[in-house]
């Protein structure tokens, strides 16, 4: 019975090495999209265009600490989407995708408002039911210094403003 025990708590021993090697070989990838609010919405439209040769930067902080653990930047591609890679388990941390730059004067304004989504999270740890190794971040967007002439339209298909507005 001794012997059994000992066998059990050995193997047991084994495996949750295994799981630690398995947590520090962690590759992940981080994708998403940045647009133009081209209607200053601050939602994504019919009239929204992907930014090309915009930076992010992916930044992860300790939960606890608030220490920076990791830092990341990457630039869009033509259709507006990035990819970050990224080693290691990041289960303590609060990972999150930041705007930084944008080569477009017309369309670079980072909203600052109450309810603007300035930053994506994303969560990078294999403990939290996603077997796949991306992770697709919400999309990002710049304002627009003036709103396009059609985002009237827009609006009142998509019932937000009455339509005595812009007639």
């Amino acid at each position: 019975m001794a012997k059994g025990a000992i066998l059990l708590l050995l193997s047991a021993v084994c495996l949750l090495s295994l799981v630690g090697t398995a947590v520090a070989d962690q590759h992940f990838f981080v994708e998403g999209q940045v647009y133009c609010d081209t209607c200053r919405a601050q939602f994504v439209t019919r009239v929204s265009e992907n930014m090309p040769d915009v930076k992010v930067r992916l930044d992860c902080r300790n939960r606890t600490t608030n220490q920076l653990t990791f830092s990341e930047e990457a630039t869009t591609d033509k259709a507006g989407t990035y990819r970050i890679p990224v080693d290691g388990d990041h289960e303590d941390d609060i990972c999150e995708i930041i705007l930084v730059k944008s080569k477009d004067p017309e369309c670079a304004e980072i909203n600052k408002g109450a309810f603007a989504k300035r930053t994506a999270r994303i969560s990078l740890t294999s403990n939290n039911g996603i077997i796949t190794p991306t992770r697709t971040a919400n999309p990002l967007g710049f304002m627009r210094k003036k709103p396009l002439p059609e985002c009237g339209e827009v609006f009142k298909e998509l019932g937000i403003l009455p339509e005595d507005l812009f007639d």
